[in-house]
């Protein structure tokens, strides 16, 4: 649309059916590389895409050119399709059902992309549960602890 001007930033979290560590580092750089293909086809800026091996986090410029329901089904969907196509998991490949979406502002963006980017480290000592529950109470969203995700004994 003709003089239409955006800036949105916004983070996506989404996990791994039951949070099952399925995404193998053999295989994660091939999946990330899928994810952004599909980010651009839908005329997204990917500023950032990593995780580990049972969720993920995508950072993008947002162009509200779609909605990010529909978004977030594609990349979902699309991308538990490839894996299962190319037989990566023994069983079903699926995301977990709902995902969080956080917006920054573009003094942000660096310090964002930098904590999507060092995933794997900052797993080393905080949950995913954690870290999911800290965004929650960060951005002030309420929440049902009924429907919070839970770590897997």
């Amino acid at each position: 649309m003709a003089n239409t001007f955006t800036q949105i930033y916004i983070q996506f979290v989404f996990a791994v059916q039951n949070r099952t560590s399925l995404i193998q580092a053999s295989w994660e750089d091939e999946l990330y590389k899928y994810i952004t293909g599909i980010i651009k086809n839908h005329k997204q800026k990917l500023i950032a895409i990593n995780g580990v091996q049972n969720h993920l986090h995508i950072f993008i410029g947002y162009k509200p050119n779609q909605l990010i329901p529909n978004l977030l089904q594609d990349i979902k969907g699309s991308s538990s399709k490839w894996i299962n196509k190319r037989g990566f998991v023994h069983g079903k490949f699926s995301w977990q059902e709902g995902y969080a979406a956080f917006s920054y502002s573009h003094s942000q963006i660096k310090t964002v992309a930098r904590y999507v980017e060092n995933q794997k480290q900052h797993h080393k000592i905080k949950t995913f549960q954690e870290e999911y529950t800290e965004f929650l109470n960060k951005f002030n969203i309420f929440y049902d602890e009924r429907y919070i995700l839970k770590d897997i004994k």
